[in-house]
């Protein structure tokens, strides 16, 4: 039987934590959080899923399925773009046509697509990966999704008998490749159990949730925020440079003050020079933006601030940025300021 042999060092440690509401304004949501963080331990062999399937091989997915090889894990891929998978079958991986032939010789498949409609026909499509799950099997979908079209692929999995855990991921491009990203599952708990020694090869810390749903939404929330949290940033970067000020120490301000985050630190200094390599596209920041204002019509909660925000990133779009880095959203603000 094929085993990770080896992976990067872990230990699931239980954080003390508390009930708490999700959505407190129309219903009430209360959701036990378990968190775990990365230390040291010694996973047994007989706990690990013999094969591992990885469904989605972008930016994201193409790191993570990396990490799982080189961990000593037997993985099976499939891509749209054959090509994106020759990378990883140099390095070992196996290859399948389909999600629904990947999926029928995985004990797990993971899924990493880059929207709601492509987590969706991956999963349930004419070919997909449900048509191939059965009891024994599960499926991990840590695409970035909604509530809704993770309920309703949850609902396909388990209807083969098979388990379903959702599991969005917060981190870009290098915490991918560096085996650091943090997991916001929810589902079938058997799942999230066999799983963890998969998720702590590739990330540094994981929260089960409970409910299908809430991972999604917790992703969303997340992700709101840092949408936010970039286009402040940028204004700020735009309007020191309009004053006469120099933006690159407006950065250094920032990153020694109470407002410091590694994000501005990261990229503050490629924006600075009108410089955006692609860690999180922008159009996936702006359909996530897009996403949480969904969310927050369900339960009639107003985040005005995000709202403006996502007007901001689909002027950037309008102007050819989508597959720019979501940081590249600034240049939305100077062609306003130009007009």
């Amino acid at each position: 039987m094929a085993m990770c042999s080896t992976f990067y060092p872990r230990l699931s440690t239980h954080l003390n934590c508390k009930s708490f509401s999700l959505f407190p304004v129309k219903h009430r949501f209360f959701v036990s959080i378990k968190a775990f963080s990365s230390q040291t331990f010694a996973p047994k062999a007989d706990d690990l899923p013999a094969s591992i399937g990885f469904l989605g091989l972008g930016i994201m997915g193409n790191p993570m399925a990396q990490n799982l090889i080189k961990a000593g894990c037997d993985v099976t891929v499939w891509n749209r773009t054959k090509s994106k998978c020759e990378p990883l079958i140099s390095l070992g991986a196996k290859y399948k046509s389909s999600p629904e032939e990947v999926a029928a010789s995985c004990d797990v498949t993971f899924a990493m697509l880059a929207d709601p409609e492509s987590a969706l026909d991956v999963a349930c499509g004419k070919y997909g990966a449900a048509k191939g799950m059965g009891p024994g099997k599960g499926y991990v979908d840590v695409s970035t999704v909604d509530g809704e079209t993770s309920k309703l692929i949850c609902e396909h999995i388990r209807a083969t008998g098979a388990h379903f855990l959702e599991a969005p991921v917060s981190g870009s491009k290098k915490p991918a490749e560096d085996g650091q990203l943090i997991f916001l599952t929810a589902g079938d708990s058997v799942l999230y159990e066999k799983a963890a020694p998969l998720l702590d090869i590739m990330g540094k810390s994981r929260f089960y949730l409970g409910e299908v749903g809430h991972g999604a939404a917790m992703k969303l929330v997340v992700n709101m925020v840092m949408g936010s949290m970039m286009a402040s940033f940028a204004e700020g970067l735009v309007l020191s440079e309009k004053v006469g000020l120099d933006p690159s120490v407006l950065v250094e301000v920032i990153s020694q003050g109470a407002i410091s985050a590694p994000m501005y630190a990261v990229k503050g200094p490629s924006m600075v020079k009108s410089l955006y390599p692609t860690a999180f596209p922008l159009k996936h920041q702006q359909k996530d933006l897009r996403l949480a204002l969904g969310l927050a019509e369900s339960v009639s909660q107003p985040i005005p601030i995000a709202a403006a925000t996502n007007e901001l990133y689909k002027v950037a779009k309008s102007h050819g940025l989508s597959d720019q880095d979501f940081s590249a959203v600034i240049e939305a603000l100077k062609v306003k300021l130009q007009q």
